[in-house]
């Protein structure tokens, strides 16, 4: 087994989250050109969730990941790290001093795949579609700073922001700004199943049975004009029932190359291993895990007993035995390598403490032991989140003020139910929409938010975020990024665990693996190559 770390440079702040498939028998070697990548994501569609790939409603790391391939953006995450470039926009830039102007103008002879041309109309219309149905997923909110659209001819587009948002050029980045064709997504219904249309590198085809996509290909897209450099033909997807068996296809040539999620054992084994055939490669990843709160439910409505929890949860002693250097604790929602990070969480409760976590509670005058259940996914961030709850209610169980019990959920359950409030509490990770302290904050305390919080705070809200979204040097907006953070420290909506890296295994004539995923986790297919096997 070779290991190879890429180093990225930091981030700085700008401006200065896999498709499912079944395994199949046939390798990689016999299955033409395709490079065979596996995975233990699964997609479904459910009555709660029909249309998983619709760019209006997706919000995941593995939706986006297939959108991303396929449905393009007037800007693009680039290769490593960095601001914003243009992809099916030849360029873009704010027009104003105030960060509320931004004008974009389409490339020439730019059209989707099926021929039609890409125009600034459409551009409008897939925009506009996302926030009018504004999907309960909560992925419009990346867009609620946009005041109006307007078109200037087939190629112009002009966006008039509500208020000055530097960090615009990074949410054009994300599939809710992906540009559709009218004819095949309607302006007012989002579009069920697993058909997706766009100008991206690639088509999409997917098999189907039982309401979930069993097997996907993504070939090259001939007419694709953007800034992605393709290095294949065609990319195949296989899911695998877990990270055992999809290691065990990467060894046999079954597939070429594994991504999430690979659990902490498997990564041990592939670094300790022995053999040649087959890389591991690790790099800076942006990926955080929460517990989140229904604020609103009558366990967790008193805030002393979300400060009780943050008081005595040992994240060192979750790290270590779950994830090992795989991880590291976080002591803020906004991770430890982003501009604006700060350890909110350590300088308010400092180490564990059943004493503090006690007297928290006896002055809240919350009667001990406090009942409640922790929810968890079992299906969607790997196998050790189960090993990772057993700790967490140890933990807490152990100190005598709480008789916490854990249920998984598979995620096609899961995320309904979360969405409903029907959890008190429950865990979630979070893979950045791109690499901002914004995307951090946002997404969990803005309006609309992702989690459907019940909590709110004026401050923040009103405030604090659009204080910070002013400054196109993301050093400056230190001073509100930190007090939002000191907040959340104080009120706990949500109490951050830890912070991972990422991984990726391949064969050894697999080329661009080291690209294959930036920090943001997501997925770039075409960085990928077939070379010669050292």
């Amino acid at each position: 087994m070779n290991r190879k770390t890429l180093v990225l440079p930091a981030v700085a702040g700008l401006l200065t989250p896999v498709l499912a498939a079944c395994g199949g028998a046939d390798s990689g070697s016999k299955s033409g050109d395709a490079i065979v990548v596996g995975t233990t994501d699964q997609f479904t569609a459910t009555s709660d969730a029909p249309a998983p790939l619709d760019p209006a409603y997706a919000y995941d790391v593995g939706t986006w990941n297939i959108l991303r391939q396929s449905v393009q953006t007037l800007m693009a995450q680039p290769k490593g790290e960095g601001a914003p470039v243009p992809d099916a926009a030849e360029s873009c830039s704010f027009t104003d001093s105030g960060s509320e102007r931004y004008a974009c103008k389409l490339r020439e002879g730019l059209t989707f795949a099926s021929g039609d041309a890409v125009t600034a109309a459409d551009v409008k219309y897939s925009i506009e579609r996302a926030l009018h149905i504004n999907a309960d997923s909560g992925v419009s909110a990346l867009l609620n700073t946009i005041d109006t659209i307007e078109t200037q001819g087939d190629r112009e587009i002009v966006f008039h922001l509500k208020t000055a948002d530097a960090t615009f050029p990074y949410k054009l980045s994300t599939p809710v700004a992906g540009i559709v064709n009218p004819k095949d997504y309607q302006k007012d219904k989002l579009r069920d199943g697993f058909d997706v249309d766009g100008s991206g590198p690639y088509t999409f085809k997917a098999e189907v049975k039982n309401d979930a996509v069993v097997s996907a290909t993504f070939t090259k897209n001939p007419s694709y004009k953007g800034t992605a450099t393709i290095n294949n033909d065609k990319v195949e997807l296989r899911a695998f029932a877990d990270a055992d068996a999809m290691g065990d296809a990467v060894d046999k040539g079954d597939i070429d190359v594994m991504t999430r999620t690979m659990s902490p054992a498997q990564i041990q084994k592939l670094d300790a291993g022995s053999g040649d055939k087959v890389d591991l490669v690790d790099m800076p990843g942006l990926e955080i895990r929460y517990l989140a709160f229904n604020t609103d439910a009558p366990t967790v409505k008193t805030k002393a007993v979300r400060q009780a929890m943050a008081q005595l949860i040992n994240r060192g002693e979750l790290v270590s035995k779950v994830y090992g250097t795989q991880a590291e604790p976080l002591y803020s929602l906004v991770p430890a390598t982003i501009t604006g990070h700060s350890n909110s969480f350590f300088n308010k409760y400092g180490n564990p403490s059943v004493d503090k976590a006690k007297s928290l509670l006896a002055k809240a005058g919350i009667t001990t032991p406090v009942k409640l259940t922790l929810h968890y996914t079992t299906d969607h961030y790997g196998s050790a989140t189960k090993q990772e709850f057993e700790i967490l209610q140890r933990q807490l169980n152990d100190s005598g003020l709480f008789d916490a019990s854990i249920q998984g959920h598979p995620w096609s359950a899961f995320r309904p139910a979360e969405r409903k409030g029907q959890y008190d509490v429950y865990g979630m990770g979070w893979f950045p929409d791109f690499p901002d302290a914004d995307n951090f904050i946002a997404p969990f305390l803005d309006k609309n938010n992702f989690l459907g919080s019940p909590y709110t705070n004026g401050t923040i809200q009103h405030t604090l975020i659009p204080q910070s979204r002013r400054e196109a040097d993301r050093l400056s907006a230190d001073k509100s990024l930190t007090e939002i953070q000191d907040t959340v420290a104080e009120d706990v909506p949500v109490l951050p665990l830890w912070q991972g890296k990422q991984y990726v295994a391949a064969r050894d004539d697999i080329t661009g693996v080291a690209y294959a995923l930036n920090s943001s986790s997501t997925l770039q297919l075409w960085e990928l190559g077939r070379g010669v096997s050292g």
